[in-house]
């Protein structure tokens, strides 16, 4: 099996069962603020520490999470395949679980960027303070990408799931571009599995070998590791 190309495209879901929570069960709110209130370029413009105040709500949150056994059985496929993970989540938890090839389509919530220098990008635990500023003098900002910014690293995503031979989708229904345009990339043949408590419609095509696991992220790697004859202890 080691040779074959297995690319892991993960969503909230898979971090919910670790406590993180997901804004969509929550009504899209925060603090009785919508999440557009907190989490686009106009926020930042308007209400900065409103913005810092969120953001720094979420990384003190996610210091305090593990990873499930759904994060440790995807790193775990490392040991069976060419593993590639491409996530929407912002959290560590992929690679906390081990997983060592991980792209964030949406950046990283333990890290800043300066907002001179997109390039310049720094690890940061702590609360980020409006004074705070990088190297250059420039005020740093969350490394998240807001709605209404452009998603760059979609197009490394792009280039990687054409090389799939198996393809995870887990926690996330993939129906919000560009992220859903990833699975229409998916070479004919490919083993697509789709894993969600809840699974809604997947784009798909005669090509794709489609096997829907409806279940939460941890029970349903477990049927997944049997499906593939793998073991899980």
């Amino acid at each position: 099996m080691l040779g074959e190309n297995f690319i892991v495209l993960s969503g909230a879901g898979v971090s919910a069962e670790s406590g993180i929570p997901t804004f969509r069960d929550a009504g899209g709110l925060w603090h009785n603020h919508a999440i557009e209130e907190v989490a686009t370029p106009e926020a930042w413009a308007t209400n900065p520490q409103r913005v810092l105040d969120f953001y720094n709500w979420r990384r003190h949150s996610l210091l305090k999470a593990k990873p499930n056994a759904a994060h440790y059985l995807i790193a775990r496929l490392e040991q069976y395949f060419n593993v590639q993970v491409i996530t929407q989540n912002v959290d560590d938890l992929h690679e906390r679980a081990g997983s060592t090839q991980v792209l964030h389509l949406h950046g990283e919530l333990r890290k800043v960027r300066s907002c001179g220098n997109p390039e310049d990008v720094l690890p940061w635990d702590g609360p980020l303070r409006l004074s705070d500023r990088c190297r250059a003098g420039h005020p740093l900002r969350p490394h998240i990408v807001w709605f209404g910014e452009e998603v760059v690293e979609i197009n490394r995503a792009m280039a990687m799931i054409p090389t799939a031979d198996m393809l995870l989708v887990i926690g996330t229904s993939l129906q919000v571009y560009p992220a859903a345009g990833l699975l229409g990339l998916a070479p004919p043949g490919c083993r697509i599995f789709y894993l969600d408590p809840d699974p809604g419609p997947l784009r798909t095509t005669s090509d794709w070998q489609v096997r829907v696991i409806a279940a939460p992220a941890t029970v349903g790697m477990k049927v997944l590791y049997e499906e593939l004859g793998l073991p899980t202890d």
